[in-house]
C-alpha cells in the first residue's frame, strides 16, 4: 500500500495548490462527476484488457484505475488505510 499513499499524498498536494496544466487539478476542477466518469471508464477498459487476454494493457488499466480511484478518494477525504483496515477485517490481508 505504500505506493497507493504516496500517489494520494502527491494527488492530495494537487488539488490545494491548482497547478496549471495538471490533469490531476483538471479533475478537481470539474469536480465529482468527471471523475466518477473516469473512474466508470477505466473499470471498463480493465474489464477489456482482461477479456483481450493482454497482460501489458491489463497492469496498465488497472494502474489508471487505481490512479483515478485515488483522486475519487482524495476528492471524499477518504485514505488508503481507511480501505486498507476493512480489508483486514475481512481477513484479506494478513499483516
Amino acid at each position: 500500500m505504500k505506493i497507493l499513499n504516496e500517489l494520494y499524498d502527491v494527488v492530495v498536494e494537487r488539488k490545494n495548490s491548482k497547478i496549471e496544466g495538471s490533469y490531476t487539478c483538471y479533475l478537481f476542477d470539474k469536480g465529482l462527476d468527471k471523475i466518477l466518469k473516469k473512474c466508470g471508464e477505466e473499470s471498463a477498459e480493465v474489464i477489456i484488457a482482461a477479456k483481450n487476454n493482454d497482460n501489458n494493457e491489463l497492469k496498465n488499466e488497472i494502474a489508471d484505475l487505481l490512479y483515478h480511484l485515488t483522486v475519487l478518494c482524495a476528492q471524499q477525504g477518504l485514505r488508503w488505510e481507511e480501505i486498507e483496515m476493512v480489508l483486514k477485517e475481512r481477513k484479506c490481508l494478513k499483516k
